[in-house]
C-alpha cells in the first residue's frame, strides 16, 4: 500500500503554507496520499490557490502579530493559554487528530502546533508524527519566556518543549543556507529550505529594472506600503506588489501564484526576512531588501544572512515615513551598484535545477521514514 500523510500547516504566515503546497504536490507526484489541514479559513483559501485542498482544524490557536508584523508577546501567550488549557480547544483538536490519525502513516506538524507537540511526545501516538520547522524557529520557541519569567520557568519551559519535540518519530529542520540533507540525529535531519521553481522564459509584463516585493498578511499599515513603494520609487525601480494584508490598496495584489517567477528574473527582491524569501534570493542570485520587524526567528534569518554573506540589506520601520523611504531608496541603490542584473537562460535554468532538487530532497526524507527499516 502507498504511503498515507496527514499534513498539518500552521497559517500563521504564508512560508509553512507555501512550504506545505510545493511538498505535498510532490509527495502526491511520487503516488503518497496526502490529506491537509490548516489553522485557519484565509490559510484554507490561501492553499486553494495552489490546487490544495484543506481541511481546517480548527482556528483558536495562532501567534499574534500587529500591523507592522511585530509579534505581540503577551497577546499569543494569551492565545496559547487559552488554547491548552481550554477543553472546548486543544483537547477537542486532539481527538478530531487522533481519528484522522487512525489512517494514516505519518502525521506532519508544520510548524509547531501544540496539538501535535503533545501528541508527539504520547506513546500511542509519537510514531507517527512528524515535526516540521525552522532551525531559527526552534530556537525563538525554546528560548520564549527568556527575560519574560524567572529563570527556573524559562527553563523548563525549554526542557518541556525541547522534550516534546526530540520524543516525536522524527524532526526535519530546514535552513536558507543548508546545500544538503543532513543526519543530524537518530531520525533527525537538516534539509534546505524547498523554493518552488520558477517558469523559463516568462517575461514580466512590468518595465524592467523592477522590484519583486512579497508581504505576509500581518503587513497591513497602508503608510508603511506607502513609503516602502515610495523609496523603491526614488531607487528608478518598478514594482510587482504581492501582500494579502495590503490587496486593494494600490497596486497591491492579495497572491500571486507565480510570483516566484517574477522574482528569479527581477532585479530586487524585497520581503521580510523568512525563510522561504532568503531561499528564493539565495536559489535565484537575487539581492534581497529585508523589512525586518519584532520577531526572534526572523532576527535570528538576518544575523545568519550577514554571516553568510548573502547580498542583502535590512530596513527597519520606526513610524516614520519620510526616514523609511530615505533607507529603502539609499539601500536598494547600494544593492543594485556595480551588478549585473541581466540572468542568462542557462543560469536561470541551473537555479531551477536547484530548486526542484530542494523539493525533492524532501519527498524523498519524507518516503525514507516510512521505509521498512524504519517501520
Amino acid at each position: 500500500m502507498s504511503l498515507r500523510v496527514l499534513y498539518l500547516a500552521t497559517a500563521d504566515a504564508r512560508g509553512h503554507l507555501m512550504r506545505a503546497q510545493l511538498l505535498v504536490h510532490a509527495l502526491r507526484h511520487a503516488g503518497v496520499h496526502v490529506d491537509v489541514l490548516s489553522t485557519s479559513n484565509e490559510g484554507v483559501e490561501f492553499l486553494k490557490r495552489f490546487g490544495v485542498v484543506a481541511q481546517l482544524l480548527s482556528p483558536h490557536y495562532a501567534v499574534q502579530f500587529d500591523t507592522e508584523q511585530n509579534m505581540q508577546r503577551a497577546a499569543t501567550d494569551r492565545n496559547v493559554a487559552h488554547y491548552v488549557f481550554r477543553p472546548s480547544r486543544m483537547l477537542k483538536d486532539i481527538r478530531k487528530l487522533a481519528s484522522l490519525m487512525r489512517d494514516v502513516d505519518l502525521v506532519i506538524n508544520d510548524s509547531f502546533h501544540p496539538a501535535l507537540l503533545c501528541m508527539g511526545s504520547m506513546p500511542w501516538w509519537k510514531r507517527k508524527v512528524v515535526h516540521v520547522y525552522g532551525g531559527s524557529l526552534k530556537a525563538a520557541l525554546i528560548s520564549n519566556f527568556e527575560g519574560r519569567l524567572p529563570a527556573v520557568l524559562a527553563r523548563t519551559f525549554a526542557a518541556i518543549i525541547g522534550w516534546q519535540i526530540n520524543t516525536a518519530r522524527a524532526c526535519i529542520e530546514h535552513d536558507f543556507f543548508c546545500d544538503r540533507t543532513q543526519s543530524i540525529g537518530p531520525s533527525r535531519y537538516r534539509l534546505p529550505t524547498p523554493v518552488a521553481v520558477a517558469k523559463q522564459g516568462r517575461k514580466a509584463n512590468v518595465q524592467a529594472p523592477l522590484a519583486a516585493v512579497y508581504l505576509n498578511p500581518h503587513f497591513q499599515n497602508i503608510a508603511l506600503a506607502d513609503a516602502l513603494c515610495a523609496g523603491l520609487s526614488d531607487a528608478s525601480l518598478h514594482t510587482h506588489l504581492v501582500g494579502e494584508g495590503l490587496a486593494g490598496h494600490g497596486n497591491w495584489l492579495a497572491i500571486d501564484e507565480d510570483w516566484v517567477s517574477t522574482a528569479a528574473q527581477s532585479s530586487l527582491i524585497v520581503s521580510a526576512p523568512g525563510m522561504a524569501a532568503l531561499s528564493v534570493a539565495r536559489i535565484y542570485q537575487r539581492p534581497i531588501l529585508l523589512v525586518l520587524t519584532d520577531q526572534p526567528e526572523q532576527a535570528s534569518n538576518v544575523e545568519q544572512a550577514a554571516r553568510m554573506q548573502l547580498h542583502h540589506e535590512v530596513v527597519v520601520w520606526r513610524g516614520d515615513a519620510q526616514d523609511f523611504r530615505a533607507q529603502v531608496a539609499a539601500k536598494v541603490r547600494r544593492l543594485l551598484q556595480d551588478m549585473d542584473m541581466q540572468i542568462t537562460a542557462e543560469n536561470l535554468a541551473q537555479y531551477c535545477a536547484s530548486a526542484q532538487a530542494r523539493t525533492d530532497a524532501w519527498s524523498g526524507c519524507i518516503q525514507g521514514l516510512h521505509a521498512p527499516s524504519n517501520t
